[in-house]
């Protein structure tokens, strides 16, 4: 059984559960450690829409790698940690995904293995980004994100997309799921602002570290918005 990732969101509605999450970035960091097949996790809140830097207080993700499904199975079904989130959130989304490819690194290694089991049939894409931005380039960075995202709502294949981060403003990360692959490379090739802001990132050299990488999602749970966005890989 191969590597496995999942994703998970969890969205609060009242100022009490917000306040929970946000120590959870804190305080769940003991029992992740202590979680078997866990190789790697991390806690992370999310921007407002737009990719805009400033932090949205109702939505938080929770990143894991696992040796394989079985350990993220036996997390989801039976940690009391987990119960406990599901618990205090009024919403959560989870996907299970299985890398198809990642270049860069992430906290000094690339955590990322190209799985052996990845389906032809599934067509859906799900790309995570992530960089650490260099303190003296934010301003010229989160001024030019805004005009470099405008294409992605013109894209019918663009299923889902979310900013999420470590730590607000200087590490930042984006998820996205597309429908298949042609319309992330509609999106990457054809959008003169995305290739703009590929060429300022090598001449301006902003990111003290980055990683791309692309997955296979297989599997999902819950709803966002109270929308299943992916009913052909739901199955509890």
């Amino acid at each position: 059984m191969s590597q496995v990732t999942t994703l998970t969101f969890f969205r609060y509605l009242n100022l009490k559960g917000k306040i929970w999450a946000f120590g959870t970035m804190q305080f769940a960091n003991s029992p992740l450690s202590k979680v078997s097949g866990l190789q790697m996790y991390k806690l992370m809140g999310s921007g407002k829409e737009g990719f805009n830097p400033l932090p949205d207080w109702s939505v938080y993700a929770l990143l894991q790698i696992w040796e394989n499904e079985a350990f993220a199975d036996a997390f989801f079904d039976s940690s009391p940690l987990i119960k406990r989130y599901l618990k205090k959130s009024d919403e959560r989304w989870t996907v299970y995904m299985k890398n198809s490819m990642a270049k860069g690194e992430w906290s000094g290694k690339n955590p990322f293995l190209k799985s052996d089991s990845l389906e032809a049939a599934n067509p859906f894409i799900a790309v995570i980004t992530r960089a650490t931005i260099k303190p003296g380039m934010l301003f010229r960075f989160w001024k030019y994100v805004p005009t470099s995202q405008k294409p992605l709502g013109k894209n019918t294949g663009l299923l889902f997309t979310k900013g999420i981060g470590e730590v607000p403003v200087l590490q930042m990360a984006t998820f996205s799921i597309w429908r298949d692959k042609e319309s992330l490379m509609n999106f990457a090739y054809s959008s003169k602002e995305h290739q703009k802001a590929i060429q300022k990132t090598r001449q301006l050299n902003w990111y003290k570290e980055e990683l791309f990488s692309r997955f296979q999602p297989y599997r999902s749970i819950g709803t966002w918005m109270g929308e299943n966005l992916l009913p052909h890989l739901t199955y509890e």
